[in-house]
């Protein structure tokens, strides 16, 4: 009797820790990669389709104009576009640890957007600089899109829109730019663009 209940006891301990160790596995998993837009989702480009790259893990190689040390480097993936012409996008979300982590850093990601041009020239005092706020997007925990462009002499001058947008406790940026003016760029499907990205996020 005493060796069947050992028995019974052992395979009852053994199941537990099991269940535990499911459990605590399955709590501390990693979070899965959000959803991301695709070429198409981007504004059309006259002489050439949009070439998409992978989902890859972190932030890209180099730093992200407008949002340098910005971005947080842990639960991030970005994703690059490009064109057979100069003009080229990137999109990064983030998993934030909850919804209010995720608030402040869209709010602070918008911030720095919205100081940019300023921050650009006091590093770069001979080139011009402007900004524009294109409003906010009703999507989701919404969104803003913004326009900067900058221009040094003797070179090309360069536009950026940014779509800053969240669900939930995923923020996501989308950055579309090209050589050219704030004119130049085509805000209304930019910003078709960004309500998809922040639709995507969390499929």
């Amino acid at each position: 009797m005493l060796k069947r209940t050992t028995a019974t006891l052992t395979a009852v301990l053994a199941a537990a820790a099991a269940l535990a160790l499911t459990t605590s596995t399955t709590a501390t998993a990693a979070p899965t990669a959000p959803g991301f837009i695709i070429g198409k989702d981007l504004p059309p480009h006259p002489g050439s389709a949009w070439y998409t790259g992978k989902v890859t893990k972190g932030l890209p190689e180099w730093p992200v104009f407008c949002l340098e040390g910005a971005l947080p480097k842990t639960n991030t993936w970005h994703r690059t576009f490009g064109t057979e012409f100069d003009t080229g996008a990137l999109q990064i979300s983030v998993r934030a640890a909850s919804d209010g982590a995720a608030a402040k850093l869209a709010a602070a990601l918008e911030k720095k957007v919205a100081g940019c041009a300023a921050d650009w020239l006091r590093a770069h005092p001979g080139g011009t600089a402007s900004w524009q706020d294109y409003g906010k997007i009703k999507v989701e925990e919404g969104a803003h899109v913004y326009g900067v462009h900058t221009s040094i002499p003797e070179s090309e001058p360069g536009v950026n829109l940014f779509g800053i947008g969240r669900d939930g406790s995923t923020v996501t940026v989308v950055k579309w730019s090209q050589m050219g003016y704030l004119s130049d760029a085509p805000v209304p499907a930019f910003k078709k663009t960004t309500t998809t990205a922040v639709n995507k996020l969390n499929p």
